[in-house]
């Protein structure tokens, strides 16, 4: 994994080729094993909307726009995990907060977070709904995971090359860092995916995606 790192952080140039093959067995993918998540662990989808309607109100998801594939915007879904999400991150956190989540797209302790939001956030479960994105071709399981429109307009210099795949459930940053890594740190790492897309790279990053859940490491 250090060459891995090691790349993503010296390489200058990114290229990606299309590959219909590749395309087409990884839409594939998606849309069978989306469909058949969702029918085998729909028990699992309710235990959970149970759980937030319990802790924490009725309004148990979270949609919010990103950038698709070529720049298309979309709605993520997600489990709630913070109070007030209906406002925007400038109305509902303080000066100083505000300051710190501008200049890294977070907050180390976030304090909108509920408590069922920091279980979720650390196992990575407030995601899973987007496993409808996924079936509907809006994201695949893995790629880029889907910037806001902040974070791509301070680095417009990477925004085509970043928006040329479907974001994805999980991806490379997802998977080598997540919180732990700065805003930088990630453009390069989501970068490295698509200059190295393939059926080997999604098949090892999705098998390590479940390490990394379990573990809740770099959750926020």
């Amino acid at each position: 994994m250090k060459r891995n790192k090691e790349t993503w952080q010296t390489c200058s140039t990114y290229t990606y080729q299309k590959r219909r093959g590749y395309l087409f067995v990884k839409r594939l993918c998606d849309i069978v094993f989306s469909f058949l998540f969702i029918i085998c662990f729909c028990w699992l989808f309710l235990i959970f909307i149970i759980l937030s309607l319990l802790l924490q109100g009725p309004r148990v998801f979270y949609c919010q726009e990103r950038y698709g594939k070529n720049g298309v915007v979309f709605k993520v879904i997600k489990f709630r995990t913070m109070k007030n999400s209906h406002l925007s991150p400038k109305e509902s956190l303080s000066k100083d907060e505000y300051a710190e989540y501008l200049k890294n797209q977070k907050l180390k302790n976030d304090p909108r977070v509920t408590r069922l939001g920091k279980f979720y956030r650390k196992f990575s479960i407030d995601e899973l709904p987007q496993i409808f994105n996924v079936l509907f071709g809006q994201m695949s399981f893995v790629g880029p995971r889907p910037f806001i429109m902040d974070e791509l307009e301070q680095h417009p210099e990477h925004r085509d090359l970043l928006l040329k795949v479907r974001p994805g459930l999980t991806g490379f940053w997802a998977t080598h860092g997540r919180s732990d890594v700065d805003p930088l740190g990630r453009i390069k790492m989501e970068l490295f995916y698509v200059s190295h897309a393939s059926l080997g790279l999604d098949i090892k990053i999705f098998f390590k995606t479940f390490v990394v859940a379990f573990r809740g490491k770099g959750a926020q």
